[in-house]
């Protein structure tokens, strides 16, 4: 069992001397209700249902970090559906909507990069996620909406080992617009260029991932004819799932159109928004047996590995994405990022056994310290020793 709370260590590795850190979920010990931590880093915020919608914090909940190369503390207590943000030069703007009927809680409205309304969406902000409960601490940087900000995340854990995550260096963001701008040369698809965002004095601001392209009629068919060369392939050969979990290995073939898994379900071809997103079309329903192969089968859409290797996932990272057409933002994430990993897509922490991990995570069960550093200046070297 986990310490009831854990300390986290806040390191401003930015070249700016305004940034600001928000602690953001459920409190587990507090029927699970909206809390934040306030701006000492230490007291807990639990936020009550406001009459009506777009209402503003009743405190001050950012935590303003010290000048570059400065650590702050902050201190939590068991959170489910955490976040930590960061945002550089500005605040950011959370406002509380009214909670579910009966609750006294509010619900928390969070930053969006989507919504041009936003009152943030002209801020340089980003995020990593964590779950703290009974059983261990989860952390994990994410790229599945967007790239913005550099993250590294160092875990150590009560018996003093550690364990790192990179991130990308300072200029991460501007190497993964670089790249998109690049395949959108050579594809000749303005698509990949158009998930770039800049700020409105110019420069970049975030590059989103495909699932949010901000045109609908970005990317439309994009997959088609890789779709039909997999379901034309396993018309007549079995594709087989290592489930990796009690249904074993499962396999497949394609009968009236749809890939049919018998017990697991059958799935109709994927869309090119469909596989982006991991969770509509063949990929919405995960009950049962489909839990374990939904995630599978759309992480090797988004790799294109379904027409290199008939078993699934694949047990050769350096086949990832060598099939056109690709996942080319979650193969140049990856690409930037120093340790090659972090979550580009949903699914994107499928692993084959004894494989390796292309996820951005630490867990442990004996947490004793959280590193995140922000801002890629220490990206590259483990925290270790300065713990």
């Amino acid at each position: 069992m986990t310490a009831s709370t854990l300390n986290i260590s806040l390191q401003n590795q930015t070249g700016s001397s305004t940034v600001y850190a928000y602690i953001t979920g459920q409190a587990l010990d507090n029927n699970n209700n909206v809390v934040l931590l306030q701006s000492d880093g230490r007291t807990l915020y639990f936020p009550t249902s406001p009459p009506s919608t777009g209402a503003s914090l009743a405190t001050d909940c950012a935590i303003a970090l010290g000048p570059p190369g400065s650590t702050t503390p902050a201190t939590i207590p068991r959170i489910a559906g955490g976040r930590i943000w960061f945002s550089i030069n500005a605040k950011l703007t959370f406002l509380l909507n009214p909670g579910p009927s009966g609750s006294t809680s509010a619900a928390l409205v969070e930053p969006s990069p989507l919504n041009p309304s936003d009152p943030n969406i002209d801020i340089e902000w980003d995020f990593c996620e964590f779950t703290f409960n009974e059983a261990q601490l989860f952390v994990n940087i994410t790229y599945v909406d967007f790239v913005s900000i550099p993250i590294a995340l160092t875990l150590r854990n009560t018996a003093g080992k550690s364990q790192h995550i990179t991130g990308t260096a300072a200029d991460g963001l501007d190497a993964v617009c670089a790249a998109l701008k690049e395949q959108a040369s050579a594809d000749n698809n303005p698509s990949w260029s158009s998930l770039i965002v800049s700020k409105p004095g110019g420069g970049n601001l975030r590059a989103l991932s495909p699932n949010h392209a901000p045109d609908p009629s970005d990317f439309q068919g994009y997959y088609q004819s890789y779709v039909d060369a997999v379901y034309s392939k396993y018309a007549n050969t079995p594709l087989t799932i290592d489930t990796q979990a009690s249904y074993g290995l499962v396999s497949g073939t394609v009968i009236n159109g749809s890939l049919d898994f018998g017990t697991g379900g059958q799935f109709a071809k994927p869309s090119t928004a469909d596989i982006f997103s991991c969770s509509t079309g063949p990929f919405q329903d995960t009950s049962g047996e489909r839990a374990a192969l939904v995630p599978r089968i759309a992480a090797a859409f988004n790799r294109s590995t379904l027409l290199i290797e008939t078993t699934t996932p694949s047990a050769n990272s350096t086949l990832y994405y060598q099939t056109l057409p690709t996942n080319h933002y979650a193969r140049i994430v990856h690409s930037v990022n120093l340790d090659g990993r972090g979550y580009a897509f949903p699914y994107d922490d499928v692993t084959p056994t004894g494989g390796q991990d292309q996820s951005g995570a630490v867990f442990d069960s004996s947490p004793q310290l959280l590193t995140v550093t922000v801002g890629g200046a220490n990206a590259g070297n483990a925290l270790s020793t300065q713990l």
